[in-house]
């Protein structure tokens, strides 16, 4: 390890927070100090997130930022708790997106990536790689990412691919990875098989053609069905009715010819079909709908593909053949009119639509020879895991998700006909043999590798463990695995979540990754918090299409790293969405400004790191504030420990701003003024611990503020990353000393209220007496109340010119002012009848609308009750201006 960041040492901090000129190279000074770097040896419990790794191929969005944001304030946390922290870096490799990127680059230059083969496009990606990668590190260290580099994974890494070949063997020999033709989702622009999770569902304006099999009059035997797909009419095997149809029922088991092939299509009874939706009857072509395929499956139909790998009819033995699938549509129409068999022709039909996410065309399910993994043994383990406590899902409200998804799981297509990717480990022979080789076998001489690729998901779903050097047992897997805690979106609950711990509980029985004894199953990770999707100010989902996505690198050029980090994690709560806006970034730069000119204040008035005396040497100012950090730190702790960063943060804005700032500094500077010897002390000790609680989500500021609070402590910690967190400082809130502040908040703020409606200027200092303050208990309190209300002690011949009375705690203050001489009579004047022509005609529009009855009865009861509301407001407004314009008079 290198030296520890540098201490301040001018004696005050600079006049304003400039984050930029600071957080580069405070970032750079906790790498090489080594703090983010974890040591597997290390006699400290251990500590541990994976980050889901973002797509080589892309840059941080928003999403990214929440989660980067959440995971660091974890592991901050626990790292100044005492923990040996890992947070381990890393990218995917983005199977078709990375393809798709290069096959682009390539297509600008003339090429495509057979000119250069497999072996040539392959060299081109990595070349891509190391060009391009970088981006996302560098701007993760932008935003404070307190991650191990020293870790960096990437998921082609030689270690991770073995891992890959590894248990892609073990699935295989235990008879959990089988070949066959099913149905899948396939990109003709991509020519590959795509997952679940990149289409894309889009409501599309379509056609509903109805046409009719068999006789072309109804005397004959004949069924009308309707489809937004005619071209796909050329794949039916069957017509599928309900088995209660009446309509219907004479017809099951009869053939009809196919009007443009020499087959018949069946008639078949299934439940599958709602009887109430259009004619009751629905044209079957398994091999290109999955409902459709499930038909197939279950009546023993034919599954004829009529579509290529990009989306082209072909063997059909029909004029149709070699036509783009979208031609054909209209091909095959117009050729069952020629025939008289439509019915109705080209109805407008919304239907939602997949589309693939990389490359924008309309998917096609598409019958297709595949690898598969079984997943009914592994998915049950997934779901046992939750129900057996082994990992706890945050919010417990998603677990019914949870149960859904993986009780009800499908085989999962791992093969996709790239090139980018871990090639499948499979080898087949001259004869049709088939051989899994394992990463230290070699396949037999004269046998060919399987062209496909893996699923990016695949090596995905090992990342918990194959980047700490699984299938070896390493320092890594014995201190950091099972990992602490799964930070992520709900929206890829399934697709990842769920695939990582079937790979999990699968090659962790018996503890197989770590090798410490058997302790039964083990899980990837302890707990799994599930946070919502952000959305834009007036809660809709961002995206390029909308245009209303927001670059988290531009809000830290704007606002600082400080104010992004804590906009994210002030919205975050379990599970809950969350809406941002540049409204929140600028409140959230302005707490951090307001944190650093509090801090800069209690420095210039010498305020440093000391002893606290006995609580009776302090004033009620002081015991309130220690009391109340108190109760706050143990809040955040509470907030912080069940993952509800929202509330944690909440609870730190409030405290600081409106408690600390707002009224105990303001209190100090009169304690200050008055010579109170621990005002100081109390402050550095507030700020200590603040700083301490609000660095894991604001580590740059707290960082700077902390270094100059504590420059001249002879502390062993050098840095508030490795700073202890606070622990409970045995400081009850004195509920006398809380009631006199409170009491004195009160006062102060009835008085400004009351001076402001005397038409008195801030800080236009004032003569009053204050009646009855002895009464009330704050005799003591007296200089405060008369320094933050900017009032002066009477002279001996005061005469009162207003008064009002507030009603405290113990007693009822009478403050008298005289404000003779302080007030132009006339300006006030003219000012108060404005503020009533404006009430006054807020009192009549809205009494307009509420004595209106065609409004009352077509309005909303919500929309009246807040026109009532306004009315109501007005009312008083103008009652108080007129009653003040009688005092002037």
């Amino acid at each position: 390890m290198t030296a520890s960041p540098s201490r301040l040492t001018d004696d005050a901090l600079p006049k304003s927070w400039d984050p930029g000129a600071v957080e580069a190279a405070l970032y750079q000074g906790w790498v090489e100090a080594g703090y983010f770097t974890a040591d597997p040896h290390s006699d400290k419990p251990g500590y541990s997130i994976v980050l889901p790794p973002p797509n080589v191929t892309g840059s941080l969005h928003m999403g990214h930022a929440l989660d980067h944001t959440l995971m660091d304030a974890l592991t901050r946390r626990k790292r100044m708790q005492g923990y040996e922290v890992l947070w381990l870096p890393g990218m995917d490799h983005a199977g078709i997106a990375t393809q798709s990127v290069v096959e682009r680059r390539l297509a600008e230059a003339g090429q495509t990536k057979e000119d250069l083969g497999r072996e040539g496009f392959i060299e081109k990606v990595w070349a891509w790689k190391a060009e391009s990668g970088g981006t996302i590190g560098e701007q993760m260290r932008r935003i404070g990412d307190g991650v191990d580099w020293s870790r960096d994974r990437f998921t082609m890494d030689a270690g991770l691919s073995r891992a890959v070949r590894t248990i892609f063997k073990r699935l295989y020999d235990a008879g959990l990875i089988y070949r066959a033709e099913r149905l899948v989702n396939w990109s003709p622009v991509l020519e590959t098989a795509i997952s679940d999770l990149e289409v894309k569902y889009a409501d599309v304006e379509g056609e509903l053609v109805s046409f009719r099999y068999g006789a072309l009059d109804d005397d004959g035997p004949h069924i009308v069905v309707a489809t937004t797909r005619v071209e796909t009419m050329l794949g039916d095997t069957a017509i599928a009715v309900h088995p209660d149809d009446e309509r219907y029922r004479h017809l099951v088991g009869a053939a009809l010819p196919h009007p443009f092939l020499d087959r018949d299509v069946v008639i078949v009874a299934d439940t599958h079909v709602d009887p109430e939706f259009g004619t009751g009857a629905v044209k079957v072509t398994p091999a290109h709908d999955p409902n459709d395929f499930e038909i197939g499956l279950r009546h023993g139909l034919p599954m004829p593909s009529i579509l290529d790998t990009r989306g082209r009819i072909t063997d059909t033995g029909t004029a149709f053949d070699g036509m783009d699938r979208f031609e054909a549509r209209v091909k095959v129409r117009e050729a069952l009119a020629e025939q008289g068999r439509i019915v109705a022709e080209k109805r407008p039909y919304v239907h939602s639509v997949g589309h693939s996410e990389r490359s924008g065309e309309v998917i096609e399910p598409r019958l297709s020879m595949q690898w598969w993994v079984k997943v009914d043994g592994l998915a049950k383990a997934a779901g046992d895991a939750v129900r057996d406590g082994d990992t706890e899902i945050h919010p417990a409200g998603l677990r019914p998700r949870w149960f859904d998804w993986v009780d009800d799981m499908h085989d999962w297509c791992i093969s996709r006909q790239l090139w980018w990717g871990h090639r499948i480990p499979i080898w087949h022979g001259p004869d049709g043999q088939i051989v899994c080789v394992g990463p230290d076998e070699e396949p037999p001489a004269g046998y060919e590798q399987d062209p496909d690729v893996l699923d990016t998901w695949f090596s995905s779903a090992l990342w918990p463990f194959s980047t700490m050097g699984w299938p070896e047992q390493t320092a890594e897997l014995a201190k950091f695995y099972p990992t602490s805690v799964l930070v992520t979106g709900y929206d890829i609950l399934f697709f990842w979540v769920a695939r990582m711990m079937m790979f999990g509980t699968f090659v962790g029985t018996d503890d197989a990754i770590t090798g410490a004894g058997s302790r039964g199953p083990q899980v990837p990770f302890r707990n799994v918090f599930l946070h919502g999707l952000i959305r834009d100010e007036h809660g809709r989902k961002m995206s390029k299409s909308r245009g209303n996505g927001i670059d988290p690198l531009d809000w830290v050029e704007r606002f600082g790293a400080d104010a992004l980090r804590f906009t994210l994690a002030r919205g975050a709560s379990p599970g809950g969405d969350l809406s941002i806006g540049e409204d929140h970034a600028r409140a959230s730069r302005n707490f951090v400004t307001k944190l650093f000119n509090a801090t800069r204040f209690a420095l210039l008035n010498g305020a440093a790191p000391a002893p606290l005396p006995d609580p009776a040497a302090l004033t009620a100012a002081d015991r309130w504030i220690l009391g109340r950090l108190e109760q706050v730190r143990a809040e955040v702790d509470s907030a912080l420990d069940g993952y509800e960063f929202s509330k944690a943060c909440e609870a730190l804005y409030h405290f600081t701003w409106d408690e600390f700032c707002d009224w105990y500094v303001e209190l100090a500077k009169v304690q200050l003024g008055s010579g109170h010897a621990h005002t100081t002390a109390v402050l550095a000790a507030v700020l200590d611990t603040l700083l301490r609680l609000l660095h894991p989500v604001i580590p740059f500021v707290t960082e700077t503020l902390w270094l100059a609070l504590t420059r001249d402590a002879a502390a062993e910690e050098r840095s508030l990353v490795i700073a202890a967190w606070p622990g409970p400082s045995g400081v009850a809130l004195d509920p006398q000393a809380a009631q006199r502040v409170a009491d004195v908040q009160k006062l102060v703020t009835e008085i400004r209220r009351f001076r402001s409606d005397q038409g008195l200027a801030d800080r236009q200092k004032v003569p009053a007496r204050l009646a009855g303050i002895d009464t009330a208990g704050l005799d003591a309190e007296l200089a405060t109340v008369r320094a933050l209300s900017w009032l002066q002690a009477p002279d001996a011949d005061f005469t009162a010119s207003a008064a009002v009375e507030v009603r405290l705690s113990a007693a009822t203050v009478v403050v008298e002012v005289d404000t003779s001489g302080t007030v132009d009579v006339a300006a006030e004047r003219r000012r108060l009848e404005k503020d009533l022509g404006a009430a006054q005609k807020e009192l009549a529009t809205t009494s307009a609308k509420l004595d209106n009855p065609a409004f009352l009865e077509k309005a909303p009861a919500a929309v009246v009750d807040k026109i009532r509301g306004r009315r109501q407001l007005a009312r008083e407004e103008a009652d108080r201006i007129t009653a003040r314009l009688a005092d002037l008079a």
